[in-house]
């Protein structure tokens, strides 16, 4: 009895041997190598964030300028159709521009025969047709007496509060995909920016600021709003700062604000789309839908960046992944493993 514990006690004195040194040292290079790649991670988030907001930038400046040259819009559009660039990034001449191009095609070019202007009406009307994609159905919403919708409309985690009111005059107001009247305002459930483990309920605002159009996230815990020129950056600024207050990244940090904002949504597009004065969106490229009952119920979208249980499961599953060993497995590991969209790495 008194030798065995003799030989345990030489035992657990006995130092390290070469494999459980290397192994320790492993653990060490592993443990620097996870914080390093952390920080890279952060300073790729603020770079691609300010590459954004440049972007939005010189696309501003760019429109601006067109508006007081003439002769630089033509540049800029005969660049475009060289390059391939896609026409609904590039500045669209303004009224005052268009006129100025008449005159000066009027005093120095012949008028052109009949037969060229009916081709032009031909290819307005064409441009403006639908799509010939297929009907989108979607499911139909409580309406009054008038045929109007009944306010709020519950999307699931996206709720409706007004449509507010479609702009067509100016292009800025919509894009190919999605048209930010002015008035629109929606509410979305999502983690908290000073603990993103509480939920918080975000309200989201289009609104006019010197003709152009001014979104805005605020949330309902006392934290100053958030303010951009597009959708995009609004959301992007919005992911940052989730995991700014965590010191993780936890969620991507890619944009998906015509999402968050509920602009996307077939229910709204739908509902927008029958808005007076959406005909005449010329960028805005029209879409099919068809209201039904029999319609399945639209699924949400699992986005950490938009779903605030995904958003949970993205927390727990880093906070595993950086402490092993402490923390217990989370439920769903694998299939937060196989999203890419959660999480980088």
């Amino acid at each position: 009895m008194y030798s065995n514990r003799n030989n345990n006690s030489n035992h657990s004195d006995k130092p390290m041997g070469k494999y459980e040194q290397k192994l320790s040292y492993i653990k060490t290079l592993i443990r620097e190598y996870v914080h390093e790649n952390a920080a890279l991670v952060d300073e790729i988030d603020e770079v691609q964030v300010q590459i954004l907001v440049r972007k939005e930038e010189r696309k501003f400046l760019l429109k601006k300028l067109c508006e007081f040259e003439p002769s630089t819009a033509n540049e800029v559009q005969m660049y475009a159709k060289k390059t391939g660039s896609s026409v609904s990034d590039i500045p669209q001449p303004t009224v005052e521009t268009k006129r100025v191009k008449r005159k000066h095609s009027s005093s120095a070019e012949p008028s052109k025969s009949r037969g060229d202007t009916k081709s032009r009406s031909e290819r307005k009307s064409h441009n403006r047709r639908p799509s010939k994609s297929k009907k989108r159905v979607v499911p139909p919403i409580p309406l009054d007496n008038t045929g109007k919708p009944i306010f709020p409309i519950d999307l699931g985690r996206l709720t409706v509060h007004s449509l507010g009111e479609v702009i067509p005059e100016k292009p800025q107001f919509h894009t190919e995909e999605v048209i930010f009247p002015v008035g629109y305002v929606s509410t979305r459930i999502y983690g908290s920016l000073k603990d993103p483990t509480v939920k918080c309920i975000y309200t989201c605002k289009i609104s006019d600021s010197n003709d152009l159009p001014r979104f805005e996230i605020a949330s309902d815990d006392n934290v100053s709003p958030i303010v951009g020129d597009t959708p995009d950056i609004c959301h992007s600024l919005l992911l940052q700062k989730i995991n700014d207050s965590l010191s993780l990244n936890v969620v991507s940090t890619r944009p998906r604000g015509n999402e968050f904002f509920g602009l996307s949504h077939p229910v709204v597009l739908n509902l927008i789309q029958s808005c007076p004065g959406t005909r005449k969106c010329t960028n805005y490229k029209w879409n099919r839908f068809e209201v039904s009952r029999n319609c399945d119920a639209l699924i949400d979208d699992n986005d950490a960046g938009l779903s605030y249980e995904y958003l949970q499961r993205s927390i727990n599953f880093c906070r595993y992944k950086m402490a092993p060993d402490i923390l217990q497995k989370p439920e769903g590991f694998e299939d937060i493993r196989k999203n890419k969209n959660d999480m980088y790495y």
